[in-house]
């Protein structure tokens, strides 16, 4: 075999769609807490938000799958089941915190907090799996931490986006929404190495979305009586960040390293950032944007030291 050949054999294959995927997915994923805000302006609650969000994405997955998945899904045991319900339910505990958060905070102490899965993702595994953490990631943890310890020193003092909010109350929310989040990507690992990435997102957006619906019961929240345009941000937030952005990231995780996507995640604040300031004006503090930038940093350190998860199904 020639060398040419060798090298070309050799040399990974990626969808030619893969880069036009994961633009499209930052993209909506930034979008996310832009719309957040305009439903929670027009009055709907932020458990509503979110429920609506998974809720109105499954639905639509759900003539596809059930069409064209069926055998995909028959494949899974009991085990992967209640898998993918323990993710679905980590799932819905990170959008109702980390949507709840957006009330009292601004939006990009939020939307970096809350995307910083990767250090709990790391500290996860060794207190799950005993995985020893390597100086990359124990310097990114570090980091992290004494960054989000700056973030909230400088919100003690600062105004909040909403009337009676707490900058606080909001990182902590955003804390709370990061860690479920990282619970929900190690409970899903095992269960998307079996399924390719339509089948596996609308299971657990459909288990979670479950979770979103009965909490809307039995707390009694209204989800109708809406402006047209509270529907209208609410179906937004289905089919741009959930549909085109969590999928899209799903489905890079098929091809490309999960340190990689990871890291391409952390564009994700950057871009709400910016379109929080050229909408609504939002201009965090000095010190905010400074520890948002440090912990940016730390957990792309932290990304870049872990392990590669179990390969998964890519399309």
């Amino acid at each position: 075999m020639s060398q040419q050949a060798s090298g070309s054999l050799a040399r990974p294959r990626y969808p030619a769609n893969l880069l036009f995927v994961l633009t499209a997915g930052v993209f909506a994923m930034a979008s996310s807490s832009i719309f957040i805000r305009y439903a929670q302006a027009e009055g709907v609650s932020s458990i509503v938000i979110g429920g609506a969000r998974l809720l109105i994405a499954a639905a639509l997955l759900t003539p596809f799958v059930l069409s064209r998945h069926r055998l995909d899904l028959r494949e899974l045991n009991r085990r992967d089941l209640l898998q993918a319900l323990a993710a679905g339910f980590f799932l819905a505990l990170h959008f109702a915190a980390w949507i709840s958060s957006l009330e009292h905070t601004s939006i990009l102490v939020s939307t970096v907090i809350v995307t910083a899965s990767p250090i709990w993702v790391a500290i996860l595994e060794f207190m799950a799996f005993r995985v020893q953490p390597g100086r990359t990631v124990l310097a990114g943890l570090v980091i992290a931490i004494s960054a989000g310890v700056l973030i909230a020193l400088a919100s003690g003092g600062a105004d909040t986006p909403t009337e009676g909010g707490s900058q606080l109350l909001g990182i902590l929310l955003a804390v709370v929404g990061s860690v479920a989040v990282a619970i929900y990507l190690v409970l899903g690992r095992s269960v998307r190495a079996k399924l390719s990435v339509i089948p596996y997102i609308w299971l657990v957006y459909g288990c979670a979305g479950l979770f979103m619906a009965l909490t809307i019961a039995v707390s009694g929240l209204p989800v109708a009586g809406f402006s047209v345009e509270a529907y209208v941000w609410l179906l937004c937030c289905a089919i741009f960040p959930q549909l085109i952005g969590h999928s899209s990231l799903n489905y890079a995780v098929g091809y490309l390293p999960a340190t990689i996507v990871s890291m391409i995640t952390q564009l994700e604040p950057v871009g709400s950032a910016v379109l929080a300031f050229v909408l609504f004006q939002e201009l965090p503090l000095p010190l905010q944007i400074v520890g948002s930038a440090l912990l940016l940093f730390g957990v792309m350190l932290a990304s870049l030291g872990q392990r590669t998860p179990p390969k998964t199904k890519g399309a």
